[in-house]
């Protein structure tokens, strides 16, 4: 089922009106701009049959033209052979070939003033399409801007950036312990390794046997 029922109804539409009442404006505009479009392509279609009989009714008043001058031909005829019944019958004839010209001349203007009527709704209607396109760019625009900012506020603010902070939390943390670490070794000057701690007791071992040597020595000597 259309939105519009009619051209009036499309040349009288207030957009803002129906997008307020929509709960997907952008689904709304797209709509309205396909029945807009396929509205104008059957009153162009209209205006294109309203031209083909006008332009068929002047070729029939074409002949009923030249039919009446046959007549009138016929009737003259007739009377320069003094048969003035067939002369009388001759113009009776040309009379019902001026009449379906007149009434096809009358119709004629029937179709003028529709194939008018038709042109003031495409003028409308083209101008009723352009707004409502420019409608759609607008929301567009609005609806992709607004789509970023969600983006971004999920970026900044959203449960994942929250947990990608809550992870550079934890990894701040094992670096301070890391650096602690590190620091505590420093504490008490410089720390030993095991094969300078196990040389620094046998080089002990050594000096304590060369004091006792010299002791004994020294003990002898006295």
């Amino acid at each position: 089922m259309g939105i519009f029922s009619r051209t009036r109804d499309i040349i009288a539409a207030n957009f803002t009106d129906l997008l307020d009442k929509a709960e997907d404006p952008a689904k709304m505009i797209r709509m309205i701009i396909l029945e807009m479009e396929e509205t104008l392509v059957e009153v162009r279609a209209s205006a294109a049959r309203t031209i083909a009989d006008q332009k068929e009714m002047r070729r029939h008043i074409a002949k009923l033209d030249k039919l009446q001058e046959n007549w009138t031909e016929k009737a003259e005829l007739a009377l320069s052979k003094d048969r003035e019944d067939l002369a009388k019958a001759a113009l009776i004839e040309r009379q019902k070939a001026g009449d379906m010209a007149e009434q096809l001349q009358d119709e004629i203007k029937v179709l003028d003033d529709a194939l008018r009527g038709s042109e003031e709704d495409i003028a409308k209607l083209q101008t009723k399409l352009r707004e409502a396109r420019n409608r759609q760019n607008s929301i567009l625009t609005r609806l992709e801007s607004a789509t970023n900012r969600v983006r971004m506020r999920e970026v900044y603010a959203g449960p994942k950036a929250q947990d990608a902070f809550s992870r550079f939390d934890v990894l701040e943390r094992r670096v301070d312990m890391a650096e602690g670490r590190a620091d505590a070794l420093s504490l008490g000057g410089p720390q030993k390794t095991l094969d300078e701690e196990i040389a620094e007791l046998r080089t002990n071992e050594k000096v304590e046997a060369d004091l006792a040597a010299l002791k004994a020595r020294l003990n002898k000597e006295d």
